[in-house]
């Protein structure tokens, strides 16, 4: 029995869950699992609904379509495994972590490629019989590297585009070709620490919390939708080496949490926030 996840993003009125409820039943479909959430400053409706059955889809989104208010957003994703391609530079931990997750069918994904801009990583991603695309952005403007990049990944099926400690800033060309499709993950110091060594910075002030932040790529830096955060809590008894290595570790849980968010269509992208059902 086929499972689908139902998406919708509209303008809340009396009676929505109704509707599109008794559709689903005229359609005899199992609802599965579902959450809702209603933010009351903009009378915006969000809905995630797993159902299960046998169904004609065009003649299911054409009925929600004619009870839901104009302007809705209606998707209907099949639940299987998305294609994601990853980007890198040379830190391996969050890249090793997907692909030990990935080896071990912990990573509800296929990972079609690995791109990078040096070639560091290739013995790692070889491991794992993954295509690695080595792309030098030696001696070219960052808009002719892109542009490698973005026919490389183009090569591949992709559902998303993951950042796994790729250090390199993105033009607004690739972030308005891929909208929505990348997601990133740093050090939650920002804006407070800025440029080399973060870590030495936050340690000369005597940090006490780490943490790291996984959101959408957009043309303001560092600054896109948030999908997942999280902390750990460090003393005076850490160096700022100490420091950084629980920084590695935090930043792998994030960004493994938010690409399992992501994957499994749980997160409404709204305005330069989210909302995760």
């Amino acid at each position: 029995m086929a499972e689908y996840r139902l998406l919708i993003e509209t303008q809340d009125t009396k009676g929505l869950v109704y509707k599109i409820s008794k559709i689903l039943y005229d359609y005899e479909l199992n609802i599965h699992n579902n959450a809702e959430f209603v933010d009351s400053q903009t009378n915006s409706f969000f809905m995630r609904t797993v159902i299960k059955g046998e169904f004609d889809k065009s003649n299911l989104l054409k009925e929600l379509k004619e009870v839901l208010p104009k302007e809705s957003k209606i998707t209907l994703t099949p639940n299987i495994k998305k294609d994601i391609v990853v980007l890198a530079t040379k830190e391996m931990h969050c890249l090793g972590d997907l692909l030990i997750k990935y080896e071990a069918g912990e990573l509800d994904a296929n990972i079609k490629a690995v791109i990078s801009n040096h070639n560091t990583l290739k013995n790692l991603v070889d491991k794992f019989d993954i295509p690695f695309e080595y792309i030098s952005h030696e001696n070219l403007s960052r808009e002719e590297h892109e542009e490698k990049i973005i026919n490389t990944i183009k090569k591949y099926n992709y559902d998303l585009i993951v950042l796994a400690k790729y250090m390199r800033i993105l033009t607004p060309n690739f972030v308005e070709t891929f909208k929505n499709k990348v997601l990133n993950i740093h050090h939650s110091f920002l804006p407070a620490f800025i440029g080399a060594n973060p870590y030495k910075q936050a340690h000369n002030r005597g940090v006490k919390i780490i943490g790291a932040t996984s959101h959408f790529v957009t043309n303001d830096l560092d600054e896109g939708p948030i999908v997942a955060q999280d902390i750990i809590r460090v003393d005076h008894t850490y160096s700022w080496e100490d420091m950084r290595e629980a920084g590695k570790n935090v930043e792998k849980v994030v960004l493994s949490n938010a690409i399992d968010l992501v994957l499994k269509d749980k997160v409404f992208i709204y305005g330069n926030k989210t909302v995760i059902l």
